[in-house]
């Protein structure tokens, strides 16, 4: 009330028609008409978001860092298909704009651009489950922009991909052979992951207050890991004597080489070079982000010889070759 009250420029006070309004004849009804200064009328016509910075608008309605990501990333693809220049805010201000203008070019190019996705899994080059992740940001940029499309057209045609993945639980010898990867920090998020069943995108949030032991007659026994900390997803596992050993472990080798270690101190960390301090220093901690952790595991399979490298495909090849862009 109080912003409305710094926008009114005039009141009015009126009386309404009691015969009109039903009410008591012998009581007219005191009606108080609002009336705004025509700048303050433009002044709210102009407040709308949407229109002001939409990549910002797509950009709140995403709560996981990941999502993010990959979201982002996906909306650049989209906006090299359609060949537009710029920054990535100048792009998608470039496209609300002609969205705007016209519903049929935007329809159109979004069909086009699924069309091409659909067969890139028909040669492929992806799977047909992937197609609708790049469906989603596009629906989403969109509708945070207040763009109405018939999104149940464009969804009929999405290939039907499956709801799990062609893999399986690795063998105890492969989580042996994982573990002989040479980064200290590889025993303890590999036993802590596979003992917990947390995701990798718990390291976000892990620190080492998260990680409490339990103890029966003077010996570890367990420990419980708080997950998700302060979110509302936030929820107790366990993990193996061993599994905790590793990580106290690590982290009395961080306190060892000069780092203070805290509650908050955070679970994985960088690395660095205790000669040269090339790699980061140990007093600076810089939290290992599950992008990272991801990519740390990823290196560990491929050095080991668990993850043979895929074929390239055709359009991989051309990309390489100089023949031909991959969007």
């Amino acid at each position: 009330m109080l912003i409305w009250g710094l926008w009114l420029s005039q009141v009015e006070h009126r009386t309404l028609n009691p015969a009109v309004e039903g009410s008591n004849p012998s009581r007219p009804v005191p009606l108080v008409v609002l009336k705004l200064d025509p700048h303050v009328i433009e002044m709210m016509k102009k407040m709308s978001v949407s229109e002001g910075e939409p990549l910002q608008m797509f950009l709140y309605a995403i709560t996981s860092p990941e999502t993010k990501r990959a979201y982002v990333k996906r909306l650049d693809a989209f906006f090299d298909f359609l060949e537009l220049s710029g920054t990535r805010e100048e792009r998608a201000k470039q496209f609300v704009e002609k969205a705007r203008s016209s519903t049929t070019w935007v329809f159109a190019n979004v069909l086009k651009y699924i069309t091409f996705q659909k067969e890139r899994a028909d040669r492929g080059e992806i799977s047909d489950g992937t197609v609708a992740d790049y469906y989603k940001p596009i629906k989403l940029f969109l509708e945070m922009n207040d763009i109405t499309l018939s999104w149940k057209k464009i969804s009929r045609g999405l290939p039907k991909g499956r709801k799990y993945a062609i893999d399986r639980a690795p063998t105890l010898d492969e989580i042996r052979t994982l573990c002989e990867y040479p980064d200290r920090r590889i025993k303890a998020i590999v036993y802590t992951m596979c003992t917990s069943g947390i995701r990798v995108g718990a390291w976000n949030y892990l620190k080492w207050k998260n990680i409490i032991p339990i103890e029966q007659e003077g010996k570890i026994v367990s420990a419980k890991i708080l997950v998700y900390e302060g979110d509302d997803k936030q929820y107790y596992s366990y993990i193996t004597p061993e599994a905790y050993n590793e990580l106290k472990k690590w982290m009395d080798f961080r306190a060892s080489n000069g780092e203070p270690i805290l509650g908050d101190s955070w679970l994985m960390r960088d690395l660095w070079d205790i000669q040269k301090f090339s790699r980061g220093l140990v007093t600076v901690p810089k939290k290992l982000k599950a992008a990272g952790v991801k990519r740390l595991i990823e290196r560990a399979l491929n050095a080991q010889g668990l993850r043979k490298k895929l074929p390239p495909t055709h359009e991989s090849v051309k990309k390489v070759l100089g023949l031909a862009s991959c969007n």
